[in-house]
């Protein structure tokens, strides 16, 4: 299922490529960390949305180019904003709901896997795009830090909902209140992230586990995100009762034949091709 890479100019803001089913999108501004200016933010917003559709489709991977992750908002941008005084809350709120917001709510949304695959520092911002994919890949280069009270912010950009879920509220408080840098040992302790990898050779491995990824059965996959998404909000008969509905869904699916059928026939199950089309 290879297919050839499809890589803007180098002086795009975002690069993405295509190759076994993984789409893999690298934030392209290391000169400054990747932090996240309007033309970045909207167009991973887009290249998220439309992965959605998209067949060739399989796995979307999130990283960075050079020794950054991504450094969180351009504050350049963002100096404007800061030094309109009281009017400034509202072009944050305007910001965020026009850049930050709507790509947590597409990347939780997307019915495929989302690896934030994360190479270098994240910070601010960036941070939160760390701890919002389905899976995180870390490099043992890799840190974290909720910044934002440095200077005089508060987490942003799903911070306050996805860090206490993952490490509970008095740690994340702490993280956020000391502004504390967390690396990938710690980062991998705390439950930060699934895997650490080592720095030479990151991007391969990042591939290779999506492309472990990739060869699963999608229509369970993106029933199991969703299933995993509400049950973090929802109470236990909720669950059990989406559980039903989706295996229903999901028994009713080629997958669910390929995979009993490989099951009998003691092989491997093929989930990249149907066979009974």
């Amino acid at each position: 299922m290879s297919q050839p890479a499809s890589v803007p100019n180098a002086g795009a803001v975002l690069l993405s490529s295509v190759t076994n089913g993984v789409l893999t999108l690298t934030m392209n501004r290391p000169e400054s960390l990747n932090s996240a200016n309007d033309d970045l933010l909207l167009s991973l917003l887009d290249a998220v949305r439309g992965a959605a559709s998209d067949d060739a489709v399989r796995v979307v991977v999130l990283t960075g180019a050079g020794r950054g992750f991504c450094a969180g908002a351009d504050l350049g941008m963002m100096a404007g904003a800061a030094a309109g005084g009281e009017a400034s809350a509202t072009r944050f709120s305007e910001h965020l709901e026009h850049t930050f917001n709507p790509l947590v709510r597409a990347i939780r949304a997307l019915p495929k896997p989302f690896v934030s695959a994360v190479n270098g520092v994240a910070a601010g911002a960036g941070a939160s795009l760390a701890l919002v994919g389905d899976v995180r890949l870390w490099s043992s280069s890799a840190s974290a830090v909720q910044v934002f009270s440095n200077i005089g912010l508060i987490p942003d950009a799903g911070s306050s909902w996805l860090l206490p879920r993952l490490v509970g509220g008095p740690r994340a408080f702490e993280l956020m209140a000391f502004a504390e840098r967390v690396g990938a040992e710690d980062a991998l302790r705390l439950g930060l992230c699934e895997h650490v990898f080592p720095a030479d050779g990151f991007g391969e491995a990042v591939q290779a586990y999506a492309e472990r990824l990739a060869a699963r059965p999608a229509a369970a996959l993106a029933l199991t995100k969703a299933l995993v998404q509400g049950g973090l909000s929802g109470t236990l008969d909720e669950s059990l009762l989406a559980e039903a509905a989706a295996q229903d869904r999901a028994g009713a699916s080629w997958e669910h034949r390929e995979g009993v059928t490989a099951f009998l026939q003691k092989r491997a199950p093929d989930f990249l091709k149907r066979r009974d089309a």
